[in-house]
């Protein structure tokens, strides 16, 4: 699936974002609404990682979701 699909689906999507990413909280999914670069921010704040490791996890994500 390409970004523009889950960030067009966002309202489905963030449940699975969320399942993926538990530390990221409901609040944090309003504010991403679907945007790629905030949601691997987010990523990187709450888990501690650097931003290739993210885009990377991000990245995997968008090719497995269905």
């Amino acid at each position: 699936m390409n970004w523009d699909r889950i960030e067009g689906n966002w309202k489905q999507m963030s449940g699975k974002v969320q399942e993926k990413w538990g530390k990221l909280t409901k609040d944090d999914l309003d504010v991403i609404e679907g945007k790629r670069d905030q949601l691997v921010g987010k990523i990187q704040e709450r888990y501690g990682i650097g931003k290739d490791r993210a885009e990377q996890e991000v990245d995997d994500f968008t090719r497995t979701s269905h």
